[in-house]
């Protein structure tokens, strides 16, 4: 009878719940209804992960393991589950309002991630592994940044107090010329003088320093970010570290997000309703990833002022009565929607910068609409033949509205 009960265990569905830490992880089993079943923990190693997986094994086949900061201190767990061929969903933090209810402790959270995954509550994949070199790119490149410009701040100040003869010899110069010329300082054996021309000199060297670093780490970052997704790259106004954003907040694998609706959510860039009385408007929601949003923004903004279509859309809403912070919101969403389609692109042909068309719907129907695409003269390219490829100039529309993908293969 026990042996029977055994083998019943054993072949039953269950799934794992991980409360990940810096030195430890807590590990619960439930049942396929939520039902405890046993909870442990674990060290942050190598044995420890192969000890979580075989406790979790040992209480029946495992569905499903919901893992709480995928990307953070449970990056080492999940890459050893995957490898043993178990599925991981990503499971965000607790509701404060049921933390505040049940209390919190390494077992708690582990059952309520468990919990998470049997409700259906947490269903994304954790994000793709290849998203890490470029996460790591990025955080030594704007660190050389900000290190650059306290440099560049600390030299300003000290010529601000610096002697009248030092002071008058550097205001015309600015920038990388300032930067040229006091690197090449040479200090006097005048010993009130030599030691502020030894620290200019000092400091603009580090600037010239910090500036090559952040170049070289600029193309390594962009050369890796064309490799996984040269579609993203492509568009109109995306550089290497707006590129580099997006696919961190996203992920490299297209599957984890499923609509370009959840994309724009996850940026902070999908309107909520922010009507009262007879007004009738949207805002953008003060939530998401706020670099994902910052990323946006830099990107509406470069098109606003290069992209002919869109200032020209810019002079149309304002024409309407739009403010330019509801025409930016407006952008960002189109630009969130027009990134969606475009990072699931592997290869590139051409780039077609477009926005999406909605804004000259009737109310009801938000989004902006940035005119017709320039329609390219394929007959007289092709000798006043027809181009029977396309035989239309625009692509027919998605279900449901959608704008067609950006990028085409």
């Amino acid at each position: 009878m026990a042996g029977t009960e055994s083998a019943d265990a054993t072949d039953q569905a269950v799934i794992g719940g991980v409360d990940s830490h810096a030195d430890t992880i807590h590990v619960a089993v439930v049942t396929d209804r939520g039902g405890h079943l046993a909870d442990a923990q674990f060290p942050t190693k190598a044995c420890g992960y192969a000890a979580a997986i075989a406790f979790l094994q040992a209480h029946g086949t495992v569905a499903a393991v919901g893992v709480e900061g995928t990307s953070s201190y449970g990056s080492g767990f999940t890459h050893a589950a995957r490898q043993a061929g178990l599925t991981v969903v990503e499971v965000n933090r607790p509701d404060k309002a049921e933390r505040r209810r049940i209390g919190k402790s390494d077992p708690i959270d582990a059952y309520a991630a468990a919990r998470a995954v049997v409700s259906g509550r947490a269903t994304s994949a954790p994000k793709d592994e290849a998203v890490a070199g470029i996460r790591a790119l990025q955080t030594a490149a704007r660190s050389a940044i900000k290190a650059r410009t306290a440099t560049l701040n600390q030299i300003a100040h000290l010529l601000v107090t610096a002697p009248d003869a030092i002071r008058a010899k550097y205001p015309a110069l600015s920038g990388d010329k300032r930067v040229a010329a006091l690197a090449r300082l040479r200090p006097t054996v005048d010993p009130v003088h030599a030691p502020l021309l030894t620290a200019l000199r000092t400091l603009a060297r580090r600037v010239q320093s910090l500036t090559e670093e952040h170049t070289a780490l600029t193309e390594e970052l962009d050369r890796l970010v064309i490799a996984l997704n040269p579609g993203l790259r492509a568009a109109y106004g995306v550089g290497p570290d707006t590129a580099a954003q997006l696919l961190i907040t996203a992920g490299a694998n297209p599957a984890r997000l499923r609509t370009e609706a959840s994309f724009a959510a996850l940026c902070g860039a999908a309107p909520v309703p922010a009507s009262s009385g007879k007004t009738n408007r949207h805002r953008l929601p003060r939530g998401g990833d706020r670099a994902a949003n910052a990323a946006l923004y830099r990107i509406a903004l470069v098109r606003m002022a290069r992209c002919q279509r869109t200032r020209e859309f810019v002079a149309r809403q304002t024409h309407a009565g739009r403010t330019k912070k509801e025409i930016i919101r407006l952008l960002k969403r189109a630009i969130a929607r027009e990134v969606f389609h475009g990072r699931r692109q592997r290869r590139l042909r051409h780039h077609r910068p477009a926005l999406a068309r909605r804004a000259d719907r009737p109310a009801g129907r938000e989004g902006p609409e940035a005119g017709p695409r320039p329609q390219e003269d394929r007959t007289a390219r092709r000798g006043g033949r027809p181009d029977r490829r396309h035989p239309h100039p625009h692509p027919a529309p998605h279900r449901h509205g959608e704008p067609p993908e950006l990028l085409r293969l």
